[in-house]
């Protein structure tokens, strides 16, 4: 990611094992920025991908995707293609538009920023926050972020997503302070949060009015993009219907979603390290994969910091809503009329 001179924006990679893992995709918003999704489709012939690229920089950050096709061209990885190194790695990939929100319109991730992301997946736990695709996003009139959230089955199965929250929509509900996606959380997941005093939320809306209103188009852009990765043997169907259910996830979190301005898309990967999951197998997996993308939401918003720019501020939701993190004894102890 690049922050400073003109720039807010990242990008991030999700890599796969040296073999690939079987690959799905869904993509509900009006308005997506994608790459070599059609090659997901069921009834095409490719089965494995090597990884998925998402990034800032609207249709421009789509040639991050060229950088880590490289690197795994160097490392040998890809679809074999004759004699030994003559590979083509299957990278599909997805942006969302942070244009402009560092100052200057002209800057957005090119093939380096996915050399560097590549490098930063190989080594290191999954970041949060400001960081990679999520580093120019907002979600409503708040700084949005990266978030991930896991869950291990009964069976053993591990589930895990994450999510570039970039919404034209609200993470938080209007009338509380809430956000919706913290009700979802594991027993102790999300820190104990009230609803923020009154002043707070009014204060909230009138700053996301003020984002929203000024010269149109530029504010109107957005889109909320993840993945969603899990050790089940899945065939790419099964896949795509993971990211179908792991879209309600989103749509719990946040609202309104998959709008005419947004390129909302989740991808699914399926490593095959543990047999078919039966029916029921299954119906609890898709339960995850949905539950697991809200959370990645919650968390997104919650690690989330204030970014000040030349083009604006956007407050993070800490900022925004102090009051949510102590113990309510003002203002009517955070009710609201």
């Amino acid at each position: 990611s690049r922050r400073g001179d003109g720039w807010l924006t990242g990008t991030t990679v999700v890599l796969c094992p040296p073999g690939g893992a079987v690959a799905g995709v869904d993509v509900r918003g009006g308005g997506p920025g994608t790459r070599d999704t059609d090659l997901l489709d069921p009834r095409n012939m490719v089965e494995r991908v090597h990884a998925v690229v998402l990034s800032g920089g609207s249709a421009f950050g789509l040639g991050a995707v060229d950088g880590v096709m490289g690197r795994l061209f160097d490392a040998g990885v890809g679809l074999p293609m004759g004699a030994p190194g003559e590979v083509v790695p299957i990278v599909p990939g997805a942006v969302v538009f942070d244009l402009g929100r560092g100052g200057d319109f002209a800057t957005h991730p090119s093939p380096e920023f996915g050399e560097q992301a590549y490098d930063a997946a190989t080594s290191g736990p999954v970041e949060s926050g400001v960081v990679g695709a999520g580093t120019g996003s907002k979600a409503g009139g708040l700084k949005g972020a990266v978030g991930s959230g896991s869950v291990v089955l009964e069976d053993g199965t591990t589930v895990a997503a994450l999510a570039v929250v970039n919404a034209l929509g609200s993470c938080v509900d209007p009338a509380t302070g809430e956000l919706y996606a913290v009700r979802f959380g594991l027993p102790g997941e999300f820190p104990p949060l009230s609803n923020p005093l009154p002043s707070e939320l009014a204060a909230a809306r009138q700053a996301a009015d003020d984002l929203a209103s000024p010269g149109g188009a530029r504010y109107a852009l957005a889109t909320t993009i993840g993945v969603v990765a899990t050790d089940a043997t899945l065939t790419k169907a099964q896949c795509a219907k993971v990211s179908g259910i792991a879209h309600d996830g989103m749509a719990r979190g946040i609202r309104p979603v998959h709008t005419m301005f947004d390129g909302d898309t989740v991808f699914t990967l399926a490593t095959g390290d543990r047999t078919p999951p039966d029916p029921l197998g299954f119906h609890a997996l898709l339960d995850a994969a949905g539950d697991c993308f809200t959370r990645a939401i919650g968390h997104a918003m919650l690690s989330a910091e204030t970014v000040r720019t030349p083009a604006g501020t956007w407050r993070s939701y800490r900022e925004a809503f102090p009051s949510a993190f102590t113990t309510p004894t003002t203002e009517s102890d955070h009710e609201h009329d």
